[in-house]
């Protein structure tokens, strides 16, 4: 999901490496623990699959300042050192999404069988706004199914664990806590769908009376133009032939 999670960030605009590490760790968060090490291998696998493209940054000029020294000589040594001095140009590699990563990122976002475990639906649900109405509901909706069941195999009664060991009450709390943190992820989710199809809804209704005002706009248009009066051919004819 590294290769989803860099397009994404690079949708926008160019970015660093730097930079780009930075945005990675925001979207991804502190437990996938993006390294350099990991991050460039996967932007060279990318360039090279024509999914981005390196843009070299505008250079910056830089000179090191020299203090004054206070005397007429060191003035004049220090004049020469000012004139003999060339500005370094320092340039950053930055890198560009491509056509071919814009249907890449697609592919990536909307591939079913990469799965619905919680941290790779975050971060598609984090690039979830690139996405249409009905593959934004059917994204939730799988993320549905896993939560219910989920839900429903931890509700199962159990009076001991593995090896029929005896399950204390402080293993019993932590099962309690993570079933219901479930039900709420549970929630969450139902709360998502409602307003993707409230919205969807209201986009349909809408491009239907924009269709709609377009039709009526076009009928109106032709009945108010004027209708040429068409002259008799025949008295034409007679004019010609008089």
């Amino acid at each position: 999901m590294l290769e989803l999670a860099i397009l994404g960030n690079l949708k926008q605009q160019p970015v660093h490496g730097y930079e780009l590490k930075k945005r990675l760790a925001e979207t991804l968060g502190p437990i996938w623990g993006v390294s350099f090490g990991s991050l460039y291998p996967a932007l060279r696998r990318l360039e090279r699959a024509g999914a981005i493209e390196v843009v070299e940054g505008a250079g910056i000029e830089s000179s090191a300042s020299i203090p004054s020294t206070g005397s007429l000589r060191g003035e004049a040594a220090t004049a020469r050192l000012r004139r003999s001095a060339k500005p370094t140009l320092r340039t950053k590699k930055a890198y560009r999404i491509t056509a071919r990563g814009e249907t890449l990122f697609e592919e990536l976002l909307r591939d079913p069988s990469k799965g619905v475990d919680d941290r790779t639906f975050a971060l598609q649900l984090s690039f979830c706004r690139y996405l249409g109405s009905n593959d934004r509901i059917e994204l939730l909706q799988r993320r549905r199914a896993e939560l219910a069941e989920r839900l429903a195999h931890a509700r199962k009664p159990r009076s001991s664990g593995a090896g029929g060991i005896s399950i204390d009450r402080y293993t019993r709390s932590l099962a309690d806590h993570r079933t219901a943190s479930v039900e709420r992820d549970l929630e969450w989710i139902d709360s998502l769908i409602e307003e993707e199809r409230r919205i969807g809804a209201a986009e349909t209704a809408s491009a239907n009376n924009t269709t709609k005002e377009a039709e009526n706009s076009i009928k109106s248009d032709s009945i108010s133009q004027p209708v040429a009066k068409s002259r008799p051919i025949n008295n034409e004819l007679g004019a010609a032939t008089a």
